[in-house]
Parts: C-alpha cells; structure tokens; sequence
C-alpha cells in the first residue's frame, strides 16, 4: 500500500472491538492492547501476523537478563565487557571500544533508551557465557511465556531467517514484564541518559507527553516498518499496546497513544491472553514491508512529518508537549575503561595504560 494511504489510515479503524474483529489484509498492521493486571485483550488486529521484531527483541534481552539476575548468576554492578563481536555490530550503537567496560545497569539503561546493538550483544556475551547461549537461553524464556509464534537468533533486533514474533507474542513479554519484574519498570520508563559526554532522549515519544506513560520500547528496520510496545498506568490500571509496522515514528507514537487511551477509558471485558485463538493470513511466513517503508516517496513523506525544529508532528489528541528538556540518567562507561590513543604517537592505550614505545635510535 503506498505510503500516503498509510498515512490517511492512520486515524481509520485505529482498533477493532474483539467482537468485531476479524482478520483482513486490507486493514491496519497489526496491534493489540491489554490490561495487564487482568489479562484480557481489549482489541487487537492482526495479532497472529508474523513480523520482524526489530529493537523490540531488546524486551527478549531484558527478560532473560533480569531472570539471571533474580538467580543470583549476575548483579547490576556486573561488568559488560565490549568484546568485539558487540563492537563489530551495526549501528543503532554506542560505538565503544573493544575491552571498555560498563556496569550492566548502565548497559540496561543504554539497551532501552539508546537501542545500542553493540550493548544487546555484550550483555548477552556476560550473561550468557557467550552469545550463542544467551540467544538459546532467550528463546527457552520465549517458549516458557507461551510465545509460540516467535524466534530470536540475536539479541538486538537486526533482521535474518529466523527472526520473528506477533503483536500476540510481544504483548505476552510485556505483560510478564510488568508482572515478573516490577522492581524494573523504572529502566523502561527513563526519558533519556547521558553518558557524560552525550544526552540521548528516548525514542518513546509517549514519554512525557502521554498521561500514565511508563515505557516499553520501539523498534524499527525497514523490513518491519515503525514498531512500539507501550505501557501506561492510570488509578492503579495498567495496560500494555502493541503496534507493528506503522509508517513514521510519529505513526506509531499516534496508533500507541489512541490504542492506550481506548484501553485506559473502557471495561476489560475481552478475552484472556492466553486463550485468543490464532486467526489471520500471514502465519507462515513473515512479512516484509521494506518495499513500503525504504523507498524515497517514504522518506520524503517522513520529512514532511517534521516541524521547522526537526521535532516529529504527533496528530494524537492524547499526546501533549513535554514543555521541557527530557531528564536524563547517567549510563556510560566506567572511567578509565576506553581506550584511548596516544595523541602524538597515535598508538592505542588501554585503561591508560602506556604500550612500550621504540627509543629514538631505533
């Protein structure tokens, strides 16, 4: 479908009633919301599709992470270590150093703010043993939740054959989240971190300008379009959305913040998680929307998004202005830790360690 209806669907038939909703390739990607505290599903569509998780599979990473540290195997003062494997990783990243060190709840807080694929792969490296554990150890965690339509083969998000998941699936590992792990909802929640060189805000613009906004992630490569996993908590309610596949970063900030507020603002009365039946095409294979998403009409309609500040025009009514810089976190590396190089020499130094140089009479 080309971009410019993409964009006039927007705000057409956001959210199908569960009553009503039937699968159809003519309607919008796919999406759910859910209470959290319940479990049931107050909409969804599409939710079975098959689709790329993009950074989403960084939630994959947090789980299984914060699982190891309830097992006592590591703690938030850990050390990540840049190997480099992870600095070898594409960008989204921090761009450190092999052999720089982090504490892990710096990397935490680097992997949901940032999405820094170099961080996923150092931590899946430390809590792992090594990545290919890590990623088996992420897809028994899958399993284990009931996630019966997804896979992971990394734990950053970057697209291959056996990468996927469902809106289904994702919001089974937000509400276990939210659930399981209460003590660190605060790492989805932050609206920026700093690294005391660098600011970086968080790419969840429901944060700060949506009223209850507490998290989760976004996510976004061209196969799979603009994703975002959202919570939000109101008078002790909490509920979670799903939106797969939107146009823009403000597309997916727009549909997330309708989702959350037709969640918030109505009885949970759907069916439970757990229970939804699958339904829909697009269960056998997974669907790649590049051709829609990575085009030049795409991008320019992407620029035209944007006000004369470079700030994305949100059209939801629930979204607000943050009216203020966004508070930021410390989350970098520890001192001492970069390497460095030798200004004059050019030679590389670690953690300031001098490397023996040749005298001048060789």
């Amino acid at each position: 479908m080309p971009s410019k209806a993409r964009r006039n669907r927007r705000f057409a038939a956001l959210v199908c009633t569960v009553a009503a909703c039937m699968p159809s390739l003519t309607l919008a990607n796919p999406q759910m919301v859910v209470d959290v505290n319940t479990g049931r599903v107050i909409a969804h569509e599409d939710a079975f599709r098959k689709w790329y998780p993009a950074s989403l599979t960084k939630l994959m990473t947090a789980y299984t992470t914060f699982k190891a540290i309830r097992a006592g195997e590591v703690s938030l003062e850990s050390i990540v270590v840049m190997s480099k494997k992870a600095a070898d990783q594409p960008a989204s990243k921090m761009y450190y150093k092999p052999g720089t060190q982090l504490t892990l709840d710096s990397a935490l807080k680097i992997l949901l703010v940032k999405s820094a694929n170099d961080i996923a792969v150092a931590i899946g490296e430390r809590v792992g043993g090594s990545l290919d554990n890590f990623v088996a150890r992420m897809n028994a965690d899958a399993r284990s939740l009931g996630m019966t339509s997804s896979h992971f083969i990394n734990p950053n998000g970057l697209p291959g054959k056996g990468q996927y998941t469902t809106a289904r699936d994702l919001a089974v590992l937000a509400v276990a989240l939210r659930r399981e792990f209460p003590e660190y909802a605060g790492y989805f929640s932050l609206e920026g971190i700093n690294t005391g060189k660098k600011e970086y805000p968080n790419y969840n613009l429901l944060i700060g300008r949506f009223d209850g906004a507490d998290g989760m992630k976004t996510g976004y490569i061209c196969a799979s379009g603009f994703n975002q996993v959202s919570s939000a908590t109101r008078n002790g309610r909490t509920v979670v959305s799903v939106v797969l596949g939107a146009d823009s970063l403000g597309a997916r900030a727009d549909v997330s913040a309708d989702l959350l507020q037709k969640a918030l603002t109505t009885g949970g009365s759907g069916p439970r998680l757990d229970t939804l039946q699958p339904y829909g095409d697009g269960r056998d294979s997974v669907a790649d929307i590049s051709a829609e998403i990575c085009n030049p009409q795409a991008r320019q309609v992407r620029s035209e998004g944007r006000d004369d500040a470079g700030r994305m025009k949100l059209l939801s009514p629930y979204i607000h202005e943050m009216g203020r810089p966004p508070r930021t976190v410390f989350a970098g590396a520890i001192p001492g830790t970069e390497p460095v190089k030798n200004g004059a020499a050019g030679v590389a130094e670690i953690a300031n360690v001098p490397i023996p140089k040749p005298r001048p009479t060789f």
